[in-house]
């Protein structure tokens, strides 16, 4: 049980690390075509190399 008292505080700061990461990818504009890029794949003229 005394091992809760170092095991609640580290959790509870990993959780507030990855809800950075997620609010600055936000405030970065990572999210903004999360649909374009899914239809993009599925098109017909979609190369896993990229034009020269």
């Amino acid at each position: 049980m005394e091992i809760l008292v170092y095991l609640i505080p580290v959790s509870l700061f990993l959780g507030a690390v990855g809800l950075a990461a997620f609010l600055w990818s936000l405030k970065h504009r990572q999210y903004d075509d999360p649909e374009g890029d899914a239809n993009r794949i599925l098109g017909k003229d979609w190369d896993d190399r990229p034009k020269p």
